[in-house]
């Protein structure tokens, strides 16, 4: 055999072992699979947001059925961060190091991803819709490998604050919040709202999540002559926080920001009765609000739930609020084409353009750009009747 003819076999089994090569390259990705990570707290004071990995871990279970993404089977490891910061970080590592994800999908709270962001982002992984309305997740800049996903709480608090302005004479404001980027956005906000009468907040204190109860800090609020209370805190907290206000027979207007808003748990752990006239925020369709129950969207969503979630609660908005987080996830995974990568998965990402996306409230869509990681902007104010959410006027933003 000549040296010629050598040279044209190695050049032909290089050509044909390349494409296998490329695919396999790519951290997580294989010619039949997809491997995607995520952290959630199953155990914890937060494990009510586990569902929210539940349902994602459905979705994509819907997703494998129907033949996954372009021939590939989506796998998504989860585990247990019990909502502290330390395990969250071995579990990422773990995750990243050894299991070798594409990305770390849907990361559940606050400190735990916080804990994560600037390990994920010195190794170019990307970190895709956070589940937190944390700021610091829309900082491309900074952060260019990370995605948030909920209205921020710096938005959030603004709203609120332009809502008791407009709906509660002389106000005054008693605010308990977690003591973290949460806590301490949805105040930031509140103060932005309340402008020059920033003297309506005449008290707030703060609580730790490792804290038994959050008792003592509402009864000295409560001193505090103020007629309206915003408990920023996480479900269980939030449940607490509807019992002792009750129990204290005061009556301020209660404001729960949206990430403790669940009819079931958390106002149905509280009591339903105790839980009539609080006020709080959604972008998502609540599924206890009877307005949506012959939406075909809502239709799709509980068949969804009756088929691929049975164990989840159909009146936890937190069931549909990761739906259509795992649809975004989804569409950005088939835009980014068959040579999906790190980077390609990054770029489909951050063109999402006005996106419908399912659960959503008429009006309210979804946009990633390369230089804004914040996708929604805009919320729906509601009201608790004592069995269902339901709304108060319009769509409103802190603008």
């Amino acid at each position: 055999m000549s040296l010629k003819t050598v040279a044209i076999l190695v050049t032909a089994v290089v050509a044909l072992a390349t494409p296998v090569m490329a695919e396999d390259a790519a951290p997580g990705v294989t010619a039949t699979s997809i491997k995607l990570g995520n952290t959630a707290p199953y155990s914890g004071p937060a494990s009510a947001y586990a569902t929210i990995a539940k349902a994602g871990l459905a979705y994509f279970d819907m997703i494998n059925q129907a033949g996954g993404i372009h021939g590939r089977k989506v796998e998504i490891i989860s585990l247990d961060d019990a909502f502290t910061p330390p395990k969250a970080v071995e579990q990422t590592r773990k995750l990243v190091d050894s299991d070798n994800v594409l990305a770390i999908f849907l990361p559940i709270g606050t400190p735990t991803s916080a804990a994560t962001q600037a390990y994920l982002n010195s190794n170019k992984v990307p970190q895709l819709l956070v589940s937190s309305g944390a700021s610091r997740w829309n900082q491309p800049r900074k952060f260019p490998w990370t995605v948030g996903w909920n209205v921020d709480y710096v938005t959030e608090g603004r709203i609120y604050a332009k809502y008791i302005l407009a709906n509660v004479k002389e106000p005054k404001i008693a605010l308990l919040y977690q003591n973290d980027d949460y806590g301490k956005d949805i105040l930031a906000g509140l103060k932005q709202g309340l402008g020059d009468q920033q003297a309506a907040l005449v008290q707030a204190a703060t609580y730790e999540l490792s804290d038994p109860t959050v008792d003592s800090p509402i009864a000295k609020l409560r001193h505090s002559g103020a007629n309206v209370f915003i408990s920023a805190t996480t479900p269980k907290f939030a449940a607490q926080s509807i019992k002792v206000v009750d129990q204290l027979g005061w009556k301020p207007l209660f404001v729960l920001p949206s990430v403790s808003n669940s009819v079931d748990p958390v106002l149905t752990s509280a009591g339903l009765d105790k839980s009539a006239g609080i006020i709080s925020t959604s972008y998502v369709k609540q599924p206890t609000d009877p307005q949506w129950q012959n939406d075909p969207d809502f239709k799709t969503w509980s068949a969804f739930m009756d088929k691929y979630y049975p164990s989840g609660s159909k009146k936890d908005w937190l069931n549909a609020y990761a739906y259509g987080m795992s649809y975004v996830m989804h569409q950005a995974l088939e835009k980014a084409g068959k040579n999906l990568t790190r980077e390609t998965l990054m770029a489909a990402m951050e063109s999402v353009r006005d996106l419908q996306v399912p659960m959503l409230i008429p009006g309210i869509t979804a946009t990633i750009t390369k230089d804004d990681h914040g996708p929604l902007k805009a919320m729906q104010m509601m009201k608790f009747n004592g069995e269902s959410w339901e709304p108060l006027g319009g769509i409103v933003s802190a603008d």
